[in-house]
């Protein structure tokens, strides 16, 4: 299924960027040949999230089209619904081009494998950092990434070991999207980087969908990142497919849930939305 927010790519060309869902928060973004996964290859749905379906799973692993050709993949956090060390390796043992950027905690789960070669840990960038601490910046290629500690959904109070890392990517220096992982979706979080968040406009974010209708993550959302458009992740699965279905909160925002369906990721302001 494919949803479109906008039309032409600006120049009129077929680079027009793409958002595919694969499952809970796993996204992958396509921009010309270049092809950047989030939290692609997890094992446990904690009895309530998609798991990759297996055909989408297999493909990875294969590198069948549309997965292959994949340049980056990144990691917001180590749990179980969102990061497989052993699933990870085996797609970059499989796919020798990919480069792996991801929280240190999970790099550290996946290099502990018996079976890890020096190539791979050649291709993987960790990123350490605390709560508080600025926001770092690599760049890979035509990939510009930034990375900032944002606590896991669950602050003050619960989860405060985890390092979840939100991904704001770069693609050919046109294309940005945003990957919160589990964000807690208070705006304090957020303020304290107010002119890292201000100095770059996000195409397309992919926030919990707990955001929508948080207060917290709608000002957030509307006040601080001001996305071109948002679709939500971390949908349970028994959401409706069907938005005239949903609970009747949910059916003005855009939802991912069914993996293989496809967003066109917005080049302009004008008629997004």
């Amino acid at each position: 299924m494919a949803v479109a927010c906008s039309g032409e790519a600006r120049d009129g060309s077929q680079k027009q960027a793409t958002a595919h869902y694969l499952a809970n928060e796993g996204v992958m973004v396509v921009r010309g040949e270049t092809k950047v996964l989030f939290d692609p290859l997890f094992q446990n749905s904690y009895g309530q999230y998609q798991l990759p379906p297996a055909q989408i799973r297999e493909a990875l692993l294969a590198g069948t089209p549309p997965y292959d050709d994949i340049g980056m993949v990144f990691i917001s956090h180590f749990h179980g619904d969102h990061f497989s060390p052993a699933d990870i390796l085996a797609l970059m043992k499989s796919q020798p081009g990919v480069k792996l950027a991801a929280p240190a905690q999970a790099v550290s789960a996946l290099t502990a494998l018996s079976d890890v070669t020096e190539d791979v840990r050649q291709r993987i960038t960790a990123v350490s950092l605390e709560y508080g601490d600025a926001p770092v910046s690599h760049s890979i290629g035509d990939i510009q990434i930034d990375a900032v500690r944002i606590p896991h959904a669950g602050w003050p109070t619960g989860r405060l070991d985890v390092e979840n890392i939100a991904w704001r990517v770069t693609v050919d220096n046109d294309v940005t999207v945003l990957h919160l992982g589990d964000a807690d979706p208070r705006d304090l979080h957020f303020a304290q980087d107010a002119d890292y968040w201000a100095a770059k406009q996000i195409n397309m974010a992919f926030p919990p969908y707990w955001y929508f209708l948080a207060e917290g993550g709608r000002e957030v959302l509307n006040n601080r990142l001001q996305p071109y458009h948002s679709v939500g992740t971390h949908v349970p699965e028994a959401m409706p497919d069907n938005p005239a279905t949903r609970p009747a909160e949910y059916q003005g925002y855009d939802l991912f849930t069914e993996p293989g369906e496809t967003r066109l990721i917005p080049a302009v302001r004008a008629g997004n939305g």
